[in-house]
């Protein structure tokens, strides 16, 4: 079956800008997998590990050690859910978005200088309409 070009050049274009976006986060950055589940709970808020893992296509297990670290370095919380007590959720403490935060800070000033010597005003909104669809396949 013949791939259509345009799906391919999408593709490989968004797999080398992650490549060099994770090339400029700091030496002494946290794990991607601690990142990733920073950035679940503060863009989905409280919720408990079933349902993160679910986010993160992973199994709940392979969360355990990563959620243990999180909780002990105060960048997330546990709390008995209200509804039952037999599972916890979890939320981002403010720790936990300042983390996030300074994690993202090195990469977002890369590309924002990259996009404003790259790209035209036009073309920097139109990237920016091509995030805002790139986000409703990931989402998929």
């Amino acid at each position: 079956m013949p791939r259509d070009e345009n799906v391919r050049r999408i593709r490989s274009a968004v797999t080398r800008l992650s490549r060099r976006l994770r090339a400029e986060r700091p030496a002494d950055a946290l794990a991607a997998t601690k990142i990733a589940v920073l950035a679940e709970l503060w863009r989905n808020g409280r919720m408990c590990a079933g349902d993160l893992a679910s986010l993160l296509r992973v199994q709940p297990q392979s969360l355990t050690r990563t959620l243990a670290a999180l909780e002990e370095d105060g960048l997330i919380l546990r709390r008995p859910d209200e509804l039952d007590r037999r599972q916890a959720v979890i939320g981002i403490t403010e720790a936990g978005v300042t983390a996030l935060s300074e994690d993202m800070q090195a990469r977002e000033l890369w590309l924002a200088k990259a996009m404003d010597i790259q790209l035209s005003p036009a073309e920097r909104q139109l990237l920016a309409d091509a995030a805002e669809l790139m986000d409703r396949l990931a989402d998929d």
